[in-house]
């Protein structure tokens, strides 16, 4: 309770002899200070507000210019300006408003302005130019031509000294659009070794219609576009290729990035949490300072930075038509996933970040709580690596107030997503395939339901502590992952370090408050399913009732294609159902004289029935019995030339949905019959 009570900044008592106020000053310490970190960060960003948007110049360019000009007209007598230096002074005379020396002063500084400003466009307008030539990409590596060399000295002189990560975003050249005619042909060309000579004339006479009639008239369109962004393909891209697609992202979009190979920091799993954790938090700041140095070729031709912008505090929303991402300017907390549970971790303390000893301890506290997941909370982020529209739907249902709705906040504006692992993984020498298999497959999927997919970025630490990340793609490409994943390795092993025990550096602070448990009210579902286990059973006795009584569907059918052959009519519907395989074919043999067995009394009496094998090739045969009230034998049968078939892998399948039923309707058993194959 103590932090609950250092959450409140003062509390007051009713009492006979007036109002007892008594003022929390650690609360109101931290209100000061959180108060302090966030005037801080306005400051730095409008400060690289300013820096960016004079690049490639300076205010210390523009101080240099204004003192120059008023220097040169003030003190040699001689105007630099041709006269306009005059008419401002003029016209600041025709207000009254200043003395004479004022003007003059004004004057110089106004004009002194107007040079800088035009001299930062022309710079400006002049390193688009240069950086549009992409002659130097088609030159022999390490061979560059005079004009190559020139080029990229008037591209040096022109960026500044110093940029910062969105210094050159203002000034990079819009994307160009190819002519229709040069992609059509490049196409014709990548596609010829996969085609023959009929395939290829087919697809050539296809591609040549279109590059003269509609495809100029689309070209249209993309150029208008072109002239307006500064990439033509960029919002397309990420709206169409990644949030429009309904299919799951795990596997399908996501990727992961590995720790070392052979190098292991630490076995501590809280420790390297603890530095990893600690060195992108580092990078956050960096990123938000703009310290980070542009991606450069050669050190000299500019990168966009753009996809920098989302990397952290970020993360992909659910919708039924299209995904989008939420991206917030700050996050104070990361969330942090541990056998079945979510605690949300502070990542600051007195006004500072924590410090890697700090976060190992708050990560230690966690793997140390014995606390249960909530009903529903261990597999709660299968919801991520599922179909999107099930999960927005859900998203809707379930999430959209009370407990769930603040949970689900903490995670989608956390910093990024933690899991603790309780696997081991990594290379190992004695079995580096399986072993890097495993490795792969954990950080690119996990259990389906340990990483919270929709994260930017999700940060997995194993218990042996082997770390990596699973990152969801459409924010970003993998180079921009990569720049931060070398940061924080490299920051993790040469610049942290560890102790000669595995342990952070640093003491341990017992006065920052614990990780505190998420809270969610999953609803029971083991009440919906019920209701639809109901529906279909009546449905299936509905079915067979009518089947008994002469209702059913498959003998009627058949009896009417009979007739449509023998009149000779071809009904194309009833040859399409006739054709149908029937892959699952099933039947029960009832036990119909069960008193002549007294299963109750002699258990043992217990009958297996019998089988029937497939009717097709690729097919299950089934027949089962149903022994009492307590027992049902299962025969399966397929075919072992078939590779879509597996008796044994059936079964499994049958009995599992059993288990599944029994627990729906809280049946317990300690003994469950596996069944005959």
């Amino acid at each position: 309770m103590a932090e609950a009570h250092q959450a409140v900044a003062f509390q007051f008592t009713v009492t006979p002899d007036g109002i007892d106020l008594r003022l929390s000053h650690e609360a109101l310490r931290q209100i000061y200070l959180s108060g302090l970190h966030s005037w801080k960060k306005k400051f730095i960003r409008f400060k690289n507000g300013i820096l960016t948007g004079v690049f490639p110049s300076s205010p210390t360019s523009w101080l240099v210019v204004v003192v120059g000009v008023t220097s040169v007209s003030m003190y040699t007598q001689v105007d630099p300006s041709f006269g306009l230096i005059e008419k401002i002074n003029n016209a600041l005379a025709r207000t009254g408003y200043m003395t004479s020396q004022t003007r003059d002063i004004v004057s110089n500084v106004l004009f002194g302005t107007g040079v800088w400003v035009a001299l930062t466009a022309t710079m400006r307008y002049s390193l688009k130019k240069l950086l549009a030539y992409h002659g130097w990409m088609f030159e022999e590596h390490g061979k560059l031509s005079r004009s190559t060399r020139l080029w990229m000295g008037m591209v040096k002189l022109f960026s500044g000294r110093k940029p910062m990560l969105y210094s050159f975003q203002t000034s990079l050249p819009h994307l160009p659009v190819p002519a229709v005619k040069d992609t059509v042909k490049r196409y014709l060309e990548s596609v010829r070794p996969l085609m023959d000579d009929e395939q290829f004339k087919r697809m050539e006479g296809l591609a040549k219609d279109f590059a003269v009639n509609l495809g100029p008239r689309l070209q249209w369109y993309l150029k208008l576009k072109s002239w307006w962004a500064t990439n033509y393909v960029s919002d397309w891209w990420e709206e169409y290729i990644y949030l429009r697609g309904r299919g799951p992202i795990m596997v399908n979009s996501n990727y992961y990035a590995m720790d070392y190979l052979y190098v292991l920091p630490t076995t501590i799993q809280a420790a390297r949490a603890g530095n990893a954790i600690h060195a992108l938090l580092l990078y956050r700041r960096k990123l938000d300072r703009e310290e980070i140095k542009p991606l450069m070729v050669n050190n000299t031709i500019p990168m966009c930075s753009y996809q920098y912008e989302r990397m952290f505090n970020s993360s992909r929303i659910p919708g039924v038509e299209t995904d989008t991402i939420q991206h917030i300017k700050d996050s104070k907390h990361m969330v942090v996933y541990h056998k079945g549970r979510y605690f949300k971790v502070w990542l600051y303390h007195d006004g500072r970040l924590l410090k890697p000893r700090e976060i190992e301890q708050q990560m230690q506290r966690i793997i140390e709580d014995k606390s249960q997941p909530q009903p529903g909370e261990e597999t709660l982020a299968a919801l991520t690596a599922g179909d999107r529209v099930p999960w927005a739907k859900a998203r809707k249902d379930y999430f959209g107030n009370g407990k769930n709705r603040q949970s689900l906040d903490a995670v989608e504006k956390a910093a990024f997503f933690v899991t603790l692992d309780d696997t081991e993984q990594g290379y190992n020498k004695e079995d580096p395939v399986t072993s890097l298999d495993k490795y792969a497959k954990s950080l690119l999927h996990g259990k389906c339901y340990d990483r919270w997919f929709d994260k930017t970025i999700s940060f997995i630490v194993f218990k042996n502590g082997k770390m990596g990340m699973n990152c969801e793609h459409s924010w970003a490409d993998a180079p921009i992952v990569g720049h931060l994943w070398e940061y924080v390795m490299a920051t993790d092993k040469f610049d942290l370090g560890y102790e000669d025990d595995g342990h952070c550096k640093g003491e341990v602070n017992l006065s920052i408050p614990p990780p505190s448990r998420l809270q969610w009210e999953i609803q029971e579902e083991n009440e919906d399913k019920i209701k639809l286990f109901k529906v279909a059973s009546e449905k299936h006795q509905q079915m067979y009732r009518l089947a008994m009584t002469g209702g059913g569907i498959d003998r009627h059918l058949f009896c009417l294609y009979v007739v449509s052959k023998y009149l000779g009519v071809d009904s194309p519907f009833l040859k399409e159902v006739l054709s149908e395989p029937w892959r699952l074919s099933t039947s029960q043999t009832p036990q119909q004289q069960v008193h002549l067995f007294q299963l109750e009394k002699y258990p043992e009496n217990v009958s297996s029935g019998g089988g029937f094998g497939p009717v097709a090739d690729d097919g299950y045969g089934v027949s089962y019995i149903i022994v009492g009230e307590n027992l049902i034998n299962i025969h399966i049968s397929s075919k072992f030339s078939s590779p879509e078939t597996d008796s044994h892998r059936f079964g499994k399948h049958i009995r599992q949905a059993m288990l599944e039923i029994m627990g729906l309707f809280n049946i317990t058993t300690n003994n469950c019959n596996k069944g005959k194959k």
